[in-house]
């Protein structure tokens, strides 16, 4: 017997609905400044992908990783930016530094 799993179909949201709002705290500042990550809040439907389409479109930069998780505020993106210093330049655009 063979099983057959159709693909999941790929739900994609409004990218400019996608990123809802940077998290701004001592960990997510040390994350910017040593590992090149940035944190945001984000739409609890988005997927991982749509994370990284929507950073990538909106910051010009290029996405390295993505993790997600579910949070008391919503869901929570670690973004790890390709290029070293380039989460410093993003955080400066958003006025976090």
């Amino acid at each position: 017997m063979v099983i057959i799993k159709s693909p999941k179909p790929k739900r994609q949201l409004p990218l400019d609905q996608v990123l809802w709002y940077p998290v701004i705290t001592e960990k997510a500042l040390l994350m910017i400044e040593r590992e090149n990550k940035i944190t945001f809040i984000v739409d609890p439907r988005a997927t991982k992908l749509d994370i990284k389409m929507a950073f990538e479109q909106t910051f010009g930069v290029k996405v390295e990783k993505v993790n997600t998780m579910n949070t008391a505020k919503g869901k929570k993106a670690i973004i790890k930016l390709a290029e070293p210093g380039k989460a410093s330049e993003v955080a400066i655009r958003l006025g976090i530094f």
